[in-house]
């Protein structure tokens, strides 16, 4: 009987201790949650207002609590593109694409080494991103502007059309009409100049091209 007892008592000291922990884990995890959650504030409204020593730091403390943080990667990836620090950026971007691979953090580390006149990894970034979103005209046309870089007309070409098929507005066609016209295809001029005319007619005011956001995901 007193054995019995002892067990029993050692279970439910057992359950105790097991309830306090779990309460003190969860507690601390809420608050590392809600600093996180203050800090991520303090960078966004503080790149909104231009003060980029702030976001920066707010983002590096981020990075201290949560390392493997790939949206704040990313985040720091575009104010240091800002500020042309563009190696930083390459960085933060490559980082955050081993992370987590995104569209959005793609996208931008091929608009970054485009910058920088890397145009062969440009084209690698920007390839990957169109595999997981594709149906982006923007992304099409920043893969068409690579290609044009790197002599590919024809792939150029594809893309261009691709973008217009996508998002049929004055500036997909416009870019369109531009490739045709430096390669001699009349037919296809003469084709996009009359949907240009027709669009201009358009009581509505046309929609521009849909930017891939910069995430914070």
């Amino acid at each position: 009987m007193t054995e019995l007892l002892i067990i029993i008592a050692f279970a439910a000291l057992a359950f105790y201790n097991l309830n306090v922990h779990g309460d003190e884990f969860a507690n601390a995890s809420r608050k590392i949650s809600d600093r996180v959650g203050k800090l991520w504030d303090i960078a966004h409204n503080s790149m909104r207002e231009n003060r980029l020593l702030r976001a920066e730091k707010a983002l590096l403390t981020i990075l201290k609590i949560d390392e493997r943080n790939a949206a704040a990667y990313n985040r720091l990836g575009i104010l240091y593109a800002k500020q042309k620090e563009f190696r930083d950026a390459i960085d933060c971007f490559e980082i955050a694409s081993s992370i987590e691979a995104t569209p959005s953090s793609l996208h931008n580390l091929g608009l970054i080494y485009y910058e920088t006149e890397n145009y062969d990894k440009a084209a690698v970034a920007f390839e990957q991103a169109l595999k997981l979103e594709e149906k982006l005209a923007a992304r099409h046309i920043a893969y068409a502007k690579v290609q044009e870089k790197l002599g590919n007309l024809k792939l150029m070409t594809h893309e261009l059309e691709r973008a217009a098929e996508l998002e049929p507005n004055k500036e997909s066609y416009t870019l369109l009409l531009k490739a045709y016209s430096s390669q001699g295809m009349t037919e296809e001029v003469d084709m996009i100049t009359a949907k240009l005319k027709r669009m201009s007619k358009l009581p509505h005011r046309p929609k521009r091209i849909m930017r891939p956001r910069h995430i914070v995901a």
